[in-house]
């Protein structure tokens, strides 16, 4: 169920100003009510609770892909970053505010040079289900079995195609779908299961392969995840009619393979998830931001690489927590700080309401 959205552009919440670059040190999130404070979780206002942690460590990346960066987009000056204290230091205060999961993300965090110090120092902060995003070009690069023995409990990839021109097509690189399977069999020799690819499905560029994405999970044995393109792109060319949305997509693979819903224990999952109806291996996942928003359900917190706590995605105001990290703030003042954050979290995305408007930040920018 999505709520009604209210577009906040100019202005933040409560008539606070938005944050705007280059015009001086942005102000902190208007004070949340004392009752957002009854008890240890993290909340917002529309009842919902927080238990997500998405940790985007770089805005770096190794690809181009079509549906996020422009071949000469531009990153954010390293200064601007956080450091591995500071990455730390908010996943502590997150896990005392009830965040159950830490996902960390980019860019591609793979780039981030200290990737191996922060997966051993979060696992042994007691993070309960610790994951990470990857495209998965560089994890031979990596000790997978000393992330699982870590406590990084899953890893999740990308492979936006299973044809080698479409792949080089979407991500402006040279590397194939055989990348990622060799990293899915390293990540399976190291421990991992399961395991999941996330594929962005669009129009006229690799919706052909939908059935194709069962056979791969069920060659593979791993979970397919397919997600409908969503307005992140740098050059803000989103096209609605490219959304190949679930019913489609489901259809499509249900022709070749017969499918049977898998009841998540999850309220909170993203995905509608399938088995095969002949019992045969791999999962089928479905994610449908803009034809099955499940904005009603959100529990997540976005921090950027460069400090900026994102209510929502698709938040059009973020708030800047690097004056308390930087400034001798306490785990108390980052606590309040980002409790206020999350209690502006709007009530849903609103892509396909008539005043939705792309936020300037791209998905490498914000953190997948």
């Amino acid at each position: 169920m999505t709520h009604p959205l209210p577009i906040i552009t100019a202005s933040g919440p409560s008539g606070a100003p938005a944050p705007a670059p280059g015009l001086g040190p942005a102000p902190p999130p208007p004070p949340a009510p004392s009752h957002s404070r009854r008890d240890a979780n993290l909340h917002d206002s529309h009842g919902r609770i927080i238990r997500d942690l998405r940790l985007s460590i770089t805005d770096r990346c190794n690809y181009r892909c079509i549906y996020c960066m422009d071949p000469d987009f531009r990153y954010m000056p390293k200064r601007e970053l956080l450091d591995l204290d500071e990455y730390l230091a908010l996943a502590r205060v997150c896990l005392g505010l009830g965040i159950e999961k830490v996902r960390i993300t980019g860019g591609e965090p793979t780039m981030y040079p200290q990737l191996n110090e922060l997966i051993d120092a979060l696992g042994a902060i007691g993070v309960p289900d610790l994951a990470i995003t990857t495209n998965g070009a560089l994890l031979e690069r990596f000790p997978l079995r000393r992330w699982r023995e870590a406590g990084l409990h899953r890893i999740t990839m990308s492979l936006d195609s299973l044809r080698p021109d479409t792949v080089r097509s979407i991500t402006r690189s040279k590397t194939g779908p055989e990348t990622v399977v060799h990293a899915i069999d390293m990540a399976r020799a190291a421990g991992f299961d399961p395991i999941k690819i996330n594929a962005v499905v669009m129009r006229g560029i690799n919706d052909s392969e939908l059935a194709d994405f069962a056979d791969f999970a069920r060659e593979h044995d791993i979970d397919m995840r397919l997600i409908e393109f969503m307005p992140l792109d740098s050059s803000h060319a989103w096209d609605r009619g490219k959304v190949v949305g679930a019913d489609e997509m489901i259809e499509a693979i249900s022709a070749r393979h017969g499918l049977s819903p898998l009841g998540d224990e999850d309220p909170h999952s993203t995905s509608m998830n399938f088995t095969f109806a002949d019992g045969g291996p791999g999962r089928i996942g479905i994610i449908a931001p803009v034809t099955r928003p499940f904005c009603g359900a959100c529990s997540r917190l976005r921090i950027t690489a460069d400090g900026k706590v994102r209510p929502c995605l698709f938040s059009h105001v973020e708030w800047d927590i690097r004056p308390v990290l930087r400034n001798g703030g306490t785990d108390e003042d980052l606590r309040d700080f980002i409790r206020d954050s999350m209690w502006t979290k709007q009530a849903g995305h609103g892509i396909g309401q008539a005043g939705f408007h792309q936020p300037p930040r791209t998905m490498s920018a914000i953190g997948g």
